[in-house]
Order: C-alpha cells, then sequence, then structure tokens
C-alpha cells in the first residue's frame, strides 16, 4: 500500500512538472517568431520574423520587462546554422509565472546545426573519388553528411556493420608495414578498446619514428588505463584509406575535401553539410546566480562535432572519464527543460548537465546516433569529501574527512528525465550509456526505454549522493561492444571503499554507517524491464550501496551484487538466470526476500550471506536444498512460479503460483517504457527469453504459439507457410486458431488470416503486433491490415483494457 501511494505522488508530481514545462507548446499566442528567411532588423513578427536565435534571445531581454506572463518564441521551420552557441545567462531567466519557451512554430521542422552547408564544387580525383575545395575558413570539421546522411572519415579496416568493435578492426592497424603506406598520417586517429573491454580509448596520430613506429597522443579517455587491445582497434582521418564509397578525407593544409560518394549519388546535386561547433546551446548560470525557467522544445538538433580528444575529467575512482559538454550543456540551472527534441547524430554528448542544477527536465526527446552519452548530470568533484580519482588511489581512515555527505550544494539534483527514446548511440565513444549519474542527487529517471548501446544502458559512477529512482523503463540490448558489465550498472568506490579487502572488511566492521557517508539516501530501481545478453541485466558493482531493488523484470542476465552494504533486493523476476553475489562482507545487511529465480545462486566469494536470504521461489528441489545446506531460505519454497504468458511478455504469476503464497506480489507488465503515443509506435521492445533464434528456427524466427483476443497467433515461419498464405516472405503474424465466441471471433477474424499492418504500420512479428496493439488506448479503434485468401483486407477491432 505504501508503496503504491508513492507511486501515485510521483505520477502527479511529474504531471505538475509537464504542465508547466510544456504548457507554452499547446498555446496559440507567440510573442517573436524566426525563420531562416528572416531579418535581425525586423520586428520579429509572423510576417517580418528575426533571422537568429541569438537576436531572439536578445528581444526576449527587452521583452521581459514588460511581460505579465510567459514569452514564447516560435521559431519557423528550416535550418538555422550557427556560427557560435547560444548562450543564455542568468539576465535570460524567465520567472515561476513567466516562463521563457523557445519551441518549434506548429510542429514544423525547426533544426539547429553546429554546422554548414557547403557548396562546393566537385571534379573527379582518381578511382571513382572525386576532390572540392574548401570555402575559407571552412576547412575545420570532422562529420561530413551527404543527404543529411552521415558519411565516414576514411579508415582502415572498412566498415563492417557485421563486426562486433567498431564495425570493423584490425590488429595492424597501426604497425609499421600499414604505417608505410602512408604519406603524412599526422592528424589521423586511432580508436581501441579497453584490453579488459572495459570501455575505450581514443589517440591522435602525431607522426611516425624513425623506426616506422606510429606516434600517438591520448589514451586518456579511461579512468582504468591499463592499455588499449591488441586486436580490436581501427585508424580513421588517413588519406590512403580512402578506398570505398561513403569514405572522406579533409586536407586542412591544403583546404581540399576528399569525397567518395556513394553509389547513384551526385555530390554536385546533393546537399552537403559539416560539423564545426561542440554546444548548440549553452546555459551558463551558477550557484549563486542560475539561469531560471527557459524551455528549449520541439527542435531538432544536428551535426556537431564529436568530442572523444575531449575526455580527459576522472569521474572519482569509477571507469569513466568524462567531457563536460553536449549539443545542450547546461551549468548553473533551475526549473528548465529539454522537451520533445530531437537529437540526430550528435557527435558528443545529448544533454548535459554539470554542477550546480535543480529541477531540469528532459522529457519526450530522441536521442539517436549519438557520438557519446544521451543525457548526463555530473557534479563538482569539490563537492566530495575526501574523493579519490584512480581505482588505486585510497584516503586512509586517519586522513579522512569522516563529515556525511556533500561539502557543498554545487552538483545537480531533484531533475527528472522522463519519457525519452534513446538507441543507437555511443557510435564513437564506447564508454558511454544513455543515462550517465555522477556525483548528483534525486535524479529521477522514469519511463525511458533505451536500447542498442555500447556498455550500460544507465550508470550512476559512485554513490555520491544517492536518493536516485530508476522507475519504469525499458532498457536492453545493451554491453554490445564491452564486457563485465549490466544493462543496469554502478560503482560505489566511494570513501569507505578500499581496492584491498582486508583494509575495507575493518573499516566497515569498526565503523558500520561509514557507506552512507557518500550514498546518504537509498536510490531505488523499480518497475523496470531490462535485458543483457552479455552481461548482468542489473549490475550493482565495486561498492554499491544503500539500493533498493524491487518488482524489476530480468529477462536474461540476472542481478549482481559485489561488495557493498545495506542492498535490498525484493520482489523481482530473473527469467533463466539468478542472484549473482559477489565479494560480500561480514554485517553487510543485505537482503534477498521474495524474489523469483530462474537457477540457484552464482555466489563468488560469498562467507557470509548478509542479512535474510528467504521466502524466495526457486526452480526445483535441488537448489532449495542447496539453500538450506548454507542456512538459506528456510521459508522459502520450490516450483514452476506459473507465469500468465511468457511469450508475450507477462511474467505476472497465476492465481495458484507458489509464490504468491511466499509473499510475491505482481507488478505491471505494461508500464515499460516510453509513454507518448509517438514515442511508443517507434520503440522496440525486447526479445522475450526462450525464443529460438538462428539456426534453431527457421529464419531465425520464433515459430510458437502465443495468446491473444482469444485466439492463437504465431509469426509466420518458413516457405511452406509464406507460400501458403501467398506472402512476399517471412512478414506477418498468422491466425491458427479462432475458436467461437471468442473476442477475435466477434472482431470478424478468422483462422488463417495474415495480419500484416495494425494502424497503418507493418507488423513484421508478434512482438511487432503486441507493441503496436498496445500504443492504442484503451476502448480505441485499431485498424487491422490482413491477407486473406490472396487478398488484402482491413478491420476494425477495439484495444481492451
Amino acid at each position: 500500500m505504501k508503496r503504491n501511494m508513492l507511486l501515485a505522488v510521483v505520477w502527479m508530481t511529474f504531471t505538475a512538472i509537464f504542465a508547466a514545462a510544456h504548457v507554452a507548446a499547446t498555446e496559440p499566442k507567440y510573442d517573436l517568431f524566426v525563420a531562416p528567411d528572416g531579418d535581425d532588423a525586423g520586428p520579429g513578427t509572423i510576417d517580418r520574423p528575426l533571422a537568429t536565435l541569438a537576436k531572439a534571445r536578445d528581444a526576449v531581454r527587452q521583452l521581459k520587462k514588460t511581460a505579465t506572463g510567459p514569452i514564447r518564441v516560435a521559431i519557423r521551420g528550416g535550418t538555422y546554422y550557427l556560427a557560435e552557441p547560444v548562450v543564455f545567462t542568468p539576465g535570460d531567466s524567465g520567472t515561476e509565472k513567466a516562463p521563457i519557451v523557445y519551441v518549434a512554430y506548429h510542429n514544423e521542422t525547426s533544426v539547429i546545426s553546429g554546422g554548414a552547408k557547403l557548396d562546393l564544387q566537385w571534379k573527379p580525383y582518381r578511382d571513382g573519388i572525386l576532390q572540392a575545395a574548401v570555402p575559407a575558413g571552412m576547412a575545420d570539421f570532422d562529420q561530413l553528411f551527404c543527404n543529411g546522411r552521415k558519411q565516414r572519415m576514411a579508415r582502415y579496416p572498412n566498415f563492417d556493420p557485421q563486426a562486433k568493435y567498431f564495425g570493423g578492426f584490425a590488429a595492424d592497424c597501426i604497425s609499421p608495414e600499414r604505417a608505410k603506406r602512408w604519406a603524412d598520417p599526422a592528424g589521423g586517429f586511432v580508436h581501441a578498446m579497453h584490453r579488459a573491454h572495459w570501455g575505450d580509448f581514443h589517440y591522435e596520430i602525431t607522426g611516425v619514428d624513425d623506426d616506422g613506429n606510429v606516434k600517438l597522443e591520448g589514451g586518456y579517455q579511461n579512468n582504468r588505463r591499463m592499455g588499449m587491445h591488441g586486436q580490436h582497434r581501427f585508424v580513421e582521418n588517413i588519406f590512403e584509406e580512402l578506398d570505398v564509397p561513403g569514405e572522406w578525407f579533409l586536407d586542412k593544409q591544403k583546404k581540399i575535401v576528399y569525397f567518395f560518394p556513394p553509389n547513384g549519388i551526385d555530390p554536385n546535386r546533393a546537399t552537403i553539410e559539416v560539423a564545426r561547433l561542440r554546444h548548440l546551446f549553452e546555459f551558463r548560470g551558477s550557484m549563486d546566480k542560475p539561469v531560471r525557467h527557459i524551455t528549449l522544445s520541439g527542435l531538432t538538433l544536428r551535426h556537431t562535432r564529436r568530442t572523444f580528444m575531449e575526455i580527459k575529467e576522472q569521474l572519482l575512482r569509477s571507469d569513466w572519464c568524462i567531457y563536460r559538454g553536449g549539443a545542450v550543456l547546461m551549468e548553473g540551472v533551475e526549473e528548465c527543460t529539454v522537451g520533445h527534441c530531437f537529437f540526430d547524430a550528435v557527435g558528443g554528448n545529448g544533454v548535459f548537465v554539470s554542477n550546480y542544477a535543480r529541477g531540469v527536465t528532459v522529457t519526450g526527446c530522441k536521442i539517436t546516433e549519438a557520438g557519446g552519452n544521451g543525457v548526463c548530470f555530473v557534479g563538482d568533484p569539490a563537492a566530495v569529501r575526501s574523493p579519490s580519482f584512480e581505482y588505486h588511489e585510497f584516503v586512509p581512515l586517519e586522513k579522512m574527512d569522516t563529515t556525511p555527505g556533500p561539502k557543498t550544494a554545487n552538483y545537480p539534483a531533484k531533475c527528472l528525465i522522463y519519457d525519452n527514446l534513446i538507441h543507437s548511440i555511443g557510435r564513437v565513444h564506447k564508454q558511454s550509456a544513455a543515462v550517465q549519474i555522477s556525483m548528483a542527487e534525486e535524479i529521477t529517471v522514469s519511463h525511458n526505454s533505451i536500447y542498442h548501446l555500447p556498455r550500460a544502458g544507465i550508470n550512476i559512477s559512485e554513490g555520491t549522493w544517492g536518493g536516485h529512482v530508476i522507475e519504469f523503463n525499458d532498457v536492453f540490448d545493451t554491453v554490445r561492444e564491452t564486457g563485465d558489465h549490466g544493462s543496469f550498472n554502478s560503482w560505489g568506490r566511494d570513501r569507505f571503499w578500499s581496492p584491498d579487502y582486508a583494509t575495507m572488511s575493518r573499516m566497515s566492521a569498526d565503523n558500520p554507517e561509514m557507506p552512507k557517508w557518500d550514498a546518504r539516501k537509498t536510490t531505488v530501481i523499480r518497475n523496470n524491464r531490462w535485458r543483457c545478453d552479455h552481461g548482468w541485466d542489473i549490475d550493482l558493482d565495486d561498492g554499491s550501496s544503500n539500493y533498493l531493488l524491487t518488482n524489476n523484470l530480468c529477462l536474461n542476465g540476472g542481478i549482481k551484487l559485489r561488495e557493498g552494504f545495506y542492498r535490498t533486493v525484493e520482489n523481482n523476476i530473473m527469467v533463466g538466470n539468478s542472484f549473482h553475489p559477489h565479494v560480500w562482507f561480514q554485517n553487510s545487511g543485505d537482503r534477498f526476500v521474495r524474489n523469483i529465480v530462474g537457477t540457484w545462486y552464482r555466489p563468488i566469494r560469498v562467507n557470509d550471506w548478509g542479512k535474510e536470504v528467504d521466502h524466495n521461489l526457486l526452480p526445483d528441489q535441488a537448489a532449495l536444498e542447496k539453500s538450506h545446506k548454507l542456512g538459506l531460505d528456510e521459508n522459502s519454497a520450490a516450483g514452476d512460479p506459473m507465469f500468465v504468458d511468457p511469450a508475450g511478455g507477462d511474467f505476472r504469476v497465476n492465481d495458484d503460483s507458489p509464490a504468491l503464497k511466499l509473499g510475491f506480489e505482481n507488478f505491471p507488465m505494461d508500464q515499460f517504457g516510453v509513454v507518448s503515443p509517438e514515442l511508443r509506435a517507434e520503440a522496440r521492445t525486447p526479445q522475450m527469453p526462450g525464443a529460438p533464434t538462428g539456426a534453431d528456427a527457421p529464419g531465425g524466427r520464433d515459430g510458437r504459439v502465443h495468446a491473444w483476443l482469444g485466439a492463437k497467433i504465431k509469426n509466420v515461419v518458413g516457405q511452406g507457410e509464406m507460400s501458403a498464405h501467398g506472402l512476399p516472405g517471412e512478414i506477418g503474424v498468422l491466425l491458427v486458431d479462432v475458436p467461437e465466441g471468442s473476442t477475435a471471433a466477434k472482431f470478424g477474424l478468422k483462422k488463417g488470416d495474415a495480419i500484416l499492418h495494425c494502424d497503418g504500420k507493418p507488423v513484421k512479428d508478434v512482438a511487432d503486433l503486441l507493441r503496436l496493439y498496445r500504443a492504442a488506448a484503451p476502448g480505441a479503434k485499431v485498424k487491422l491490415g490482413l491477407f486473406r485468401s490472396q487478398k488484402d483486407l482491413t478491420i476494425e477491432i477495439v484495444r481492451g483494457n
């Protein structure tokens, strides 16, 4: 009951924040207009708009003097190429009653670009490569786009989308033999995985020595500096490696760009754009004089530079280093919002919230193809007591500041990341995440869909200062290019933590509240769906302390707790996997209760099992007996949890499940991920456990039968079913049984129908059908596009509850 009341309070808080932040986006009155063909000498009306955002910002300063309500700046459709970032200072602030809103006008596509459009005269160079002189002042860019699509710097080896690391790697990429091919490699880059796959490193090539060895600068982007991987690396920005369509090279000295255009593209008729700026918007305030009440809404943000060589700052003793910047940079802010914006292939981070920040909201955004992180909240190391900055560093207790909590308020707190679709990022920097939190407090990450990432989906670098709420997120397809990690990852190498186990055991025994000196508030991870196929679903690593994990559906990797104290894992489901306690301490205070596990636990170096391990449902009697021998699970049970529809993603248990007798409580299975209809329609969902893939199913598709609307459905699988139903390929969903009187029958569906569309969108498989159907509101009409008896047919059904 208390948990449900808390959820209701949180939801009401969200609703109030969104209503305040986005009232301007639905209000028809605008105070200023900006258009690409406007004139900064004009009055800023709809007929005579301004031309630049900087001029609009300056005009707002004048309007503020007499404003009694919100000030709305309408940004008309088109592309705004910035010569420098748009900077907001405290003098640009709005107020609670009169916020400032910069919004795309009537859903027009308003593109804010950190680049430039180049009008180039291309001519042949050789072997299909073209060349063009670059205008004066423009020969400094590191991303090139042709007709809106990002092209690749000349590289070796060439890009291979099937390669696990970097889209292609080669051990000999910096060998003396390879370097002999290069006339002048200075300015080239080496990208390499960490030798243990704990992220990556980047280097700039400065030349070649007398022995033919490549000279490098860099390798500081990872806080575990153990050197680059011997095989998993590649080079780029080398002229001699320009050899396939889609690659380019800029000779900055000669001011000539070389381009091997994709097949069928004439660059003289194409739109060529390049990235020049690192940031598009900067909110520049301070703790004493913050920027307040400014909203960016509905904008498309593109063409920012890559920033991998700027990643230098160590984030305490985590594995991370960071660059404090992004397409939107906020520092010293209160009650500012980034809403419904599309971050399209920005070179570095999407949104970076640095140091003092209160009440920042990032909502309704889509972030894809970013070079770095999605959204970062990173505080000031000077606010940390007795900080250390590398894994092996440690401040002895006798020299340690033992006062709990932060020294200053110069860090992000009480901020919200809600209803965002973040996927396919970390394209350049692999030690990255959709959401990164470090030296911050009470950050809420709610209802986001996050997938296709090289490392964690959500990462918390250390315990300073806790109080975060991670809830209702859908996070999967993570840790694709790295290792020893999870879809959620955290570290807790705080003041109490020592790399020496004996030292930490002694200190924690003598000072049992020490782990809470930094992690002073409990971080709650609840009601999420996780799937990691290359690590743990939830990984609370080295020292992570003061956590509550409840109502999480873990689809593949289970839950790991290494070292750390005061963690409760309660009422979670671990499908096909289990609980991974690693290197626990005496009197850790940890609890593992009322969970459902798919296998027995997988402990490593655990002699003390914490405060309580009990009331869990184990898979079989052998697992239960193993627990009993260790003095665990005295009141636990073994058996089938009796999930309602695991193939369809419903892991609630039936009324006669033995889990309910142990105190397990069902939790919603249809509330994970984004909530806005436009994002729900686009967001992917994870594959359910047990579905055969590859050679296990014809065409690699799941051929199992699912229940839906009282009928039985399955994916179209194999040449036989395609031929029998006259279908063009292995697409769509078949109704294999429609009982008389079923809901499906009442809507007119018949056995043998193939569903190919739902509300106008393609249905590739059962997962697609269920996702699109559930995206509709209860009671809404849903149109199904069928193929019946070799003919197309449309039937309307009604979305149930």
